[in-house]
């Protein structure tokens, strides 16, 4: 699994729609399903990724704690499921349950929702203010599995967060995810 850091979606950039399946609820969900009052954190994640599972803990306490502020969440998962079958809807389900993922945990099979939100690995965020402008894009802190300096925090999207949610400009000082790439269909 090769380190992939994410491509940086031009600040500014309105919210791309979606409309795919939701693994846990059966439903299918569109961008507007998962808009927040105040915000909208798009993720792209996976059930395999070691960079993922290691910020999975963080991923769950920071819902936690921003959904209660009108914040909403949506985790996507493109990974080509026929050759990483870990990576596939009923897997997808089951990981969202144990992982304790309150938020929809959407299979783009297509892969064409990552392809237009440029994602490139696991993990990569993306906070849109109110008006469904990016205001943020790249990682969630400095954390990374195997460099034990720094503990999952959450700190950069927090800042992101915290920032729109008080109506200021979120820095621009802003730096790309880290993990495994997307893995394409070929």
């Amino acid at each position: 699994m090769a380190y992939t850091e994410s491509n940086m979606l031009p600040l500014g950039t309105e919210a791309p729609d979606f409309l795919l399946p939701d693994t846990v609820s059966g439903k299918t969900v569109r961008l507007q399903d998962v808009l927040g009052e105040t915000a909208t954190v798009v993720m792209f994640l996976c059930n395999h990724c070691p960079y993922v599972v290691y910020v999975n803990p963080e991923i769950v306490r920071l819902v936690a704690d921003y959904k209660q502020k009108g914040v909403g969440f949506v985790g996507i998962s493109s990974n080509d499921a026929v050759v990483y079958p870990q990576d596939g809807p009923e897997a997808m389900k089951a990981h969202a349950i144990e992982t304790g993922y309150d938020f929809p945990y959407l299979f783009d099979e297509s892969q064409s929702v990552a392809r237009i939100y440029d994602a490139a690995c696991t993990p990569d965020f993306y906070v849109f203010d109110k008006n469904k402008q990016l205001a943020y894009r790249g990682q969630l802190d400095a954390s990374r599995p195997k460099r034990n300096e720094v503990a999952p925090n959450g700190a950069d999207l927090l800042a992101a967060l915290d920032a729109v949610l008080k109506g200021e400009e979120v820095s621009t000082r802003q730096y790309p995810s880290g993990g495994c790439n997307i893995k394409w269909k070929s």
